[in-house]
C-alpha cells in the first residue's frame, strides 16, 4: 500500500498533489498519514551521512579553523531530527541550539543510533535512555517558537549559524525578522552558511509562481506543508543585505530553460528578470558588517 501510493505521488502532476497535500493537512489524522507516505518530509536528516556530511560542509564554510573547539552554533530549521547536535558535538561543539517553528524532530532515541555510530571519532552515548537526554550530554537546546526562540538568546553568542532547505519555508512575512535575529545574535567574527532551494514543492518546477500572493499566502494554504515563500534569488541577496550581511554567493544552480512559461505565472512573476528565474537554487555564506 505504502509503496502503491507513493509512487503515485511521485508520478502525479502538481495540480493532483496540491489538493492531496491540503486535504491531507486538515484530514482527521491525515498528517500521520501523509507522513508514513512520504508526502510530508522535514528533510532527510535521520540519515548519517546528510546529518554528519551536511554539518562539516556548512561548519567548513562558516567556522574559522582556529575555532574548532567551544564553539556555539545554531542550525535553523532542525525539522524531523536534532541529530545536528550529536554531530556538533562529535566536532567540538560547547553548544549546538536547534531552532524551528515546531516540534517536528523524533523523539525516539532509536532513530538516533545509526547516526551514533556513524561519528569518527565516537561518541560515547551508552548510557543515554532519551532525546532529551541525548540533547543534553550534547549540550543542546531544541527551541521550538521560531523567531521568538531567536529573541531570548543573548546578542553576539552565536559562532557559526547554517541551514539546508530551510529558508525557502520562512513566511514571507516573517522572512526580515528571522535574518535580523540571526544577525542580531551572531558574533562579529561569526558567519552563516546556507543552502536555499529555490524549486517548488510538487515537481522541482516553478508551479508555485503560478498562483497570486492572495492564494500563495492565505493561511490555509500556508500551513499545508508545501510552501515556500516565492523569494527569488535576487530578492534573497538583497533582504540578506539590509539585514546587515556581507554576502558570498558559493555556488549557483540553474535550469537551462524556464520550466514553467511566464504567461502561466502570476502577473507580480513575469517581469521578474530570467536570469533570476533560472535560478533553481544556490549556497550562500553571510557574515556581519
Amino acid at each position: 500500500m505504502t509503496s502503491r501510493i507513493t509512487k503515485w505521488g511521485k508520478a502525479s502532476p502538481w495540480y493532483v498533489k496540491l489538493p492531496a497535500k491540503v486535504t491531507l493537512t486538515y484530514l482527521p489524522g491525515g498528517r500521520p498519514l501523509a507522513r508514513k507516505l512520504g508526502v510530508f518530509n522535514w528533510g532527510p536528516m535521520l540519515t548519517a551521512n546528510y546529518a554528519i556530511e551536511g554539518f562539516d560542509t556548512h561548519r567548513g564554510r562558516a567556522l574559522d579553523p582556529a575555532r574548532r573547539e567551544g564553539f556555539t552554533c545554531l542550525e535553523v530549521g532542525p525539522g524531523e531530527s536534532v541529530s545536528s547536535a550529536v554531530v556538533a558535538c562529535a566536532r567540538g561543539a560547547g553548544k549546538t541550539l536547534l531552532v524551528d517553528v515546531a516540534p517536528f524532530a523524533s523523539m525516539d532515541l532509536a532513530d538516533y543510533q545509526p547516526i551514533i555510530g556513524a561519528l569518527s571519532p565516537p561518541l560515547d552515548l551508552s548510557e543515554v535512555s532519551s532525546v532529551p537526554e541525548l540533547l543534553s550530554r550534547c549540550h543542546a537546546e531544541y527551541l521550538t517558537s521560531g523567531v521568538a526562540s531567536l529573541r531570548a538568546l543573548p546578542a553576539e553568542s552565536v559562532d557559526f549559524i547554517w541551514s539546508r532547505h530551510v529558508l525557502e519555508h520562512v513566511r514571507k512575512s516573517e522572512m526580515d525578522d528571522l535574518l535580523v535575529e540571526l544577525r542580531r545574535v551572531l558574533k562579529p567574527d561569526g558567519a552563516a552558511s546556507h543552502t536555499i532551494d529555490l524549486e517548488d514543492h510538487f515537481e522541482h518546477s516553478l508551479n508555485n509562481l503560478r498562483f497570486s500572493d492572495r492564494v500563495w499566502e492565505a493561511e490555509w494554504l500556508a500551513k499545508a506543508g508545501f510552501y515556500t515563500n516565492r523569494l527569488g534569488y535576487q530578492e534573497l541577496l538583497r533582504r540578506f543585505e539590509n539585514a546587515g550581511f556581507a554576502v558570498d554567493v558559493v555556488g549557483v544552480e540553474k535550469w537551462d530553460s524556464l520550466p514553467v512559461p511566464r504567461d502561466r505565472m502570476a502577473p507580480q512573476f513575469r517581469g521578474l528578470p530570467v536570469d533570476d528565474l533560472l535560478v533553481s537554487g544556490f549556497d550562500v555564506v553571510l557574515r556581519p558588517v
